[in-house]
């Protein structure tokens, strides 16, 4: 019986997009276990808790769950990435590419984690044409200037989002 192969694909999901979903379900083609791990980025402020981004992701991949024949499931990444990758028996990062400039990061990052942690590869996917330019912190601003980002995330995340940004300006008035 063959290896099963085990994926973690990282990421901050702050809100989780089209484009995640997309990489997500593309993902289950090269894995049998997708891990999808929710994490905090230092450089970043989320508009969802951890908790909250965890929640959505699990009601998000719901109609994912056994996509060619794959397990999914959703962990809070709370330690190195390349220690998580490791204890959970993974073999391999899933990455997103959008454009040349998330090449570059990616490259570096995929560099250093393959210093970390030799034995894990990371296996980058394009982006589908159509969700080439989708970045979660351009959802979070147009959602916060009232902008319609139905095209970009489901319903119930474009839900939640108008819900999001009704509290925070309820909050300053």
């Amino acid at each position: 019986m063959a290896a099963r192969r085990v994926a973690v694909y990282p990421g901050t999901f702050d809100p989780i997009t089209n484009g995640h979903m997309d990489i997500i379900g593309r993902a289950t083609k090269v894995a049998d276990r997708l891990i999808i791990a929710v994490g905090e980025h230092s450089g970043k402020n989320p508009l969802f808790s951890r908790a909250e981004r965890l929640e959505l992701i699990k009601a998000e991949i719901e109609p994912l769950r056994g996509l060619n024949g794959a397990e999914i499931e959703v962990r809070i990444l709370d330690r190195l990435l390349m220690k998580f990758v490791t204890d959970v028996g993974a073999t391999f990062v899933i990455r997103g590419l959008r454009a040349v400039s998330d090449f570059d990061h990616e490259l570096q990052m995929a560099g250093i984690n393959a210093r970390l942690a030799p034995e894990v590869e990371t296996v980058f996917l394009m982006a589908s044409e159509h969700n080439l330019f989708i970045a979660s912190s351009l959802v979070r601003e147009i959602a916060a200037l009232g902008g319609d980002v139905s095209s970009f995330v489901s319903p119930r995340i474009a839900k939640r989002l108008v819900e999001k940004f009704s509290d925070k300006i309820r909050a300053v008035n």
